[in-house]
């Protein structure tokens, strides 16, 4: 096989190379016929077995792509392999999975995989171009989920070539649907004999990955078992991964449920998110006497995207001034002290702490963006700094108190039509101002109801509601909400994942991911942009634009972050590679990439 840098050739009018790999931006690190990923043990022994927990929800299907149901936790990453593979150390680059091959069209409108010929499926059978496009075209029908046609919605067809060759064709040229198409989870015709998707629920997935589904109690706990057949074990791509032959999760009500269970030895691996809890719980007994270990790893990943998002389908949360107020009665630096015990770093916007955010003023090349755009955007976006999160100090002659900040939301408020009367925040039609926060894991009530107690002192009557989990996830895919607290992972190349955040066309659409119900053409044609951006650099300045944009429209309350992934797991168990990877989510990189300790070394088995 012909080794080239694919993604520099991508779109020039010289014939298509075929290659191992895919790269966005042609910065491919692995030749073919590579041993392993730098961040794996190669040797690492197969055996024993690891348990984590399911916090605050439950699971009733084995399906993960139908819109109806709560699916089990680890389904889409241990039972269904894809055409190619990411890895941890690098961005916008994979490597041939299912996929030996993968060859982009002169011209960028197309790209061919032809797979691997030693890829089976769980059933013995083996994986061929039919499956990939039964796979595709379930995906893209109405009885998926509403996210994967949104995903996919770039990609016009799917062509089975041959037996073991497949095309798909594009609706545009853009450097990122062939990693797009590459990420498509693939399974078997055979799955559901013959039934559509959407009533495939608890029958048995026929996927390749390296796992199989064992004993499963609904609502419980689930167990996978390793496939020691598993076809890919050889494979660059997954050499010195999938080393545990079991792997279960179980189900707990709460954080406080799963703090008890991991000390009483229920399960051996937790990643901590309540910094209240890492601060106070995960110290003392145990983890003085070593039976129990935390630990804190530094991570590259992109920071993504939290905070209280407004639903703006509700009138009251329609003027950006409203949204703006609403976010400057949130002391952040009082609960970072008082809450968080100073562990995150307040987010800015929605790419925070990257290349891709917005900085004061638009530079040459952002303005020069601004000005091409078919409609124009408001002159606050092009000759005003972007908006930052409020400041609240200690120290009354700064200008940014909390009292200075509730001043100026009272202003906004007013502005907007909103006024103080008759014991309450009320506008022209007498009617008062009131706030749900909806939340299903109760975690978010410490800080929720010091922020309801300052939103009182504008005349706001806010409230917390904590629903069960299945509730609160019907209501957030029906749009049946007034805030949530969201978060939305960061990717370290933005690119269509924004479609489903943030495309008009998505705002109205049940299932997707714009809960904000953003609905703005300037977004529209920026993220347009950004799918068709041919360089890193324009990829860069269309995604700072849209940061921009975003943030001007105040559609949500930024939150915080942390660059180190809090863990805790039990001592004795587990070995990890000497390397840590760059860009890794602390629970993959355990079951993707540690292994027993009490496994017997290969050779020695």
């Amino acid at each position: 096989m012909r080794i080239w840098c694919l993604a520099i050739f991508l779109f020039c009018a010289a014939p298509a190379w075929a290659a191992h790999a895919y790269a966005q931006f042609g910065d491919i690190k692995y030749a073919a016929g590579f041993g392993h990923f730098d961040y794996v043990n190669p040797d690492a022994p197969k055996g024993g077995e690891i348990k984590l927990p399911l916090i605050g929800s439950s699971f009733d299907k084995l399906n993960p792509f139908t819109l109806k149901g709560t699916s089990a936790p680890g389904l889409g990453a241990l039972l269904f392999d894809t055409l190619l593979a990411g890895n941890m150390d690098e961005t916008a680059t994979a490597y041939g999975l299912l996929a030996e091959d993968v060859e982009v069209a002169p011209g960028g409108r197309s790209v061919t995989f032809r797979l691997n010929p030693k890829a089976r499926f769980h059933n013995g059978e083996p994986v061929l171009a039919a499956d990939v496009k039964h796979s595709f075209d379930s995906l893209t029908s109405k009885a998926a989920a509403p996210q994967y046609r949104i995903y996919f919605s770039a990609i016009k067809n799917a062509v089975v070539l041959d037996e073991r060759r497949i095309r798909f064709d594009f609706s545009e040229a853009n450097r990122e649907l062939p990693l797009i198409v590459g990420s498509l989870p693939v399974f078997s015709r055979q799955w559901g004999a013959g039934k559509p998707l959407d009533q495939i629920v608890t029958e048995q997935p026929i996927g390749s990955g390296p796992y199989r589904i064992g004993r499963v109690d609904f609502g419980k706990n689930i167990v996978y078992q390793r496939d020691p057949g598993y076809w890919a074990n050889a494979l660059g791509a997954r050499r010195g991964q999938f080393n545990f032959d079991r792997i279960q999760f179980d189900a707990y009500r709460d954080p406080v449920a799963a703090f008890e269970a991991f000390k009483a030895g229920e399960f051996d691996f937790i990643q901590v998110y309540i910094a209240k809890d890492w601060a106070r719980r995960y110290k003392g007994g145990k983890f003085n006497t070593g039976e129990l270990i935390r630990r804190e790893w530094q991570h590259q990943n992109a920071v993504g995207f939290q905070g209280f998002v407004f639903n703006t389908r509700v009138a009251r949360f329609s003027d950006p001034r409203v949204r703006q107020a609403i976010g400057l009665a949130m002391d952040y630096e009082w609960l970072n002290r008082q809450i968080f015990y100073g562990a995150y770093t307040r987010l800015r916007g929605y790419f925070t702490n990257s290349a891709f955010e917005a900085r004061g003023l638009p530079d040459a090349r952002e303005r020069a963006l601004l000005d091409s755009l078919r409609r124009r955007p408001a002159a606050a976006i092009t000759d005003t700094p972007v908006p930052m999160p409020p400041v609240t100090s200690l120290e009354p002659r700064s200008g940014h108190t909390l009292r200075d900040n509730l001043r100026q939301a009272r202003d906004l408020l007013a502005a907007a039509g909103w006024t103080y009367r008759d014991g309450a925040l009320r506008n022209a039609q007498g009617e008062a101002f009131t706030i749900e926060f909806l939340d299903s894991s109760g975690s978010m009530a410490r800080v929720v109801m010091p922020y309801v107690q300052v939103l009182g002192r504008l005349g706001i009557q806010a409230s917390f509601r904590l629903v069960d989990f299945a509730v609160y996830e019907k209501r957030l895919k029906k749009f049946d909400f007034e805030m949530i607290s969201s978060r939305n992972l960061g990717r370290s190349v933005p690119g269509s994942e924004l479609e489903q955040m943030y495309r008009s066309s998505q705002a109205h659409t049940e299932g997707s991911s714009n809960f904000a119900g953003v609905d703005d053409p300037v977004v529209d044609e920026l993220v347009a942009r950004i799918m068709a951006a041919q360089t890193r650099r324009e990829l860069e300045v269309a995604v700072r634009v849209l940061d921009r944009v975003l943030r001007h429209g105040f559609y949500a309350v930024p939150h915080w972050y942390s660059a180190a992934h809090r863990v805790a797991y039990r001592a004795g168990r587990f070995e990890q590679p000497g390397q840590v990877p760059p860009y890794y989510e602390a629970e993959d990189w355990a079951l993707s990439c540690w292994w027993s300790a009490e496994a017997a070394p290969e050779g020695q088995r």
